[in-house]
C-alpha cells in the first residue's frame, strides 16, 4: 500500500512579533488533520524559543527548525 506524501502548509509570519506567531500557527494547526505539516516562515528572533516551547506543550513534532540570515523556517507536524 502506497501512502502519499502530506502537502506542507506554509504561513508565511514575516514581519510579525511573537506571541502573534504562535497565536496564528494554533490557529491553523487546528485546521490540520493528523500527519499534516506547517511550515512558518518567521524573522521575529525569539520565535526560535517560543515555537519550539509551543510544539513540546502542544505534543506536535518539532520536524526541522532552519535559519538563513534573518528568516527562521519552522516545520512542524500535527500530531492529534
Amino acid at each position: 500500500m502506497y501512502a502519499a506524501p502530506m502537502t506542507e502548509t506554509v504561513l508565511d509570519l514575516r514581519g510579525i512579533r511573537c506571541p502573534q506567531v504562535v497565536l496564528e500557527a494554533k490557529k491553523v494547526l487546528r485546521s490540520l488533520p493528523a500527519g499534516g505539516v506547517l511550515v512558518l516562515e518567521c524573522t521575529d528572533p525569539l520565535a526560535v524559543i517560543d515555537v519550539p516551547h509551543f510544539v513540546r506543550q502542544t505534543g506536535n513534532a518539532l520536524l526541522s527548525e532552519e535559519k538563513s540570515e534573518t528568516l527562521l523556517v519552522f516545520r512542524i507536524e500535527k500530531k492529534n
